[in-house]
């Protein structure tokens, strides 16, 4: 049986008050997000080389270009309609990534939290490589995650720990 045709790939480049973005999508669907960069090539060179592969630029007044601009200005959003091509992974990762975009705008919950809504207690240490490895920051908003304690702990973006500090801020009103 043959797979399904799958949508062509288009790829948008953007300025945002999050600096530039990249996305990569086929049809409605994200399959990367790249943001924090101080050049539009910096941004398209952070998506994967594989995926980029013939994909088309997209049109700036994109839906999704104007909600992740309005998002990086400061408007609530919390992206969980926007369809997601998750990359192939274990159970657990699927688990977790799908337990982490369920966490609302302006809230956040610590790894070990996140480890046990995803029906492994235990596995905070697990669920931050998790979330290192996530290719669509923002829409699974891994910048929502916590240490214990209230430590922020690392961010895999640009900028680190000062990102999440910055996104954490820009979701709570503090910036705007």
């Amino acid at each position: 049986m043959k797979p399904p045709p799958t949508s062509p790939a288009t790829l948008f480049v953007f300025r945002s008050q999050l600096q530039w973005m990249a996305v990569l999508a086929a049809g409605t669907t994200v399959k990367q997000l790249a943001f924090g960069h101080p050049t539009a090539a910096a941004a398209r060179s952070a998506l994967d080389g594989g995926l980029l592969a013939g994909a088309a630029a997209g049109e700036a007044d994109s839906p999704l270009v104007q909600r992740l601009q309005a998002y990086a200005a400061g408007a609530a959003d919390d992206f969980r309609d926007v369809p997601l091509d998750l990359p192939p992974s274990s159970p657990f990762q699927r688990r977790v990534l799908e337990q982490c975009r369920r966490i609302p705008y302006g809230s956040m919950l610590t790894y070990g939290e996140l480890a046990a809504k995803a029906g492994y207690p235990g596995a905070a240490r697990a669920v931050g490589n998790c979330m290192a490895a996530n290719r669509i920051p923002l829409l699974i908003p891994c910048h929502r995650v916590v240490c214990a304690g209230g430590r922020l702990g690392s961010y895999s973006a640009p900028g680190g720990a000062a990102t999440k500090r910055r996104l954490l801020a820009l979701e709570s009103g503090e910036l705007s």
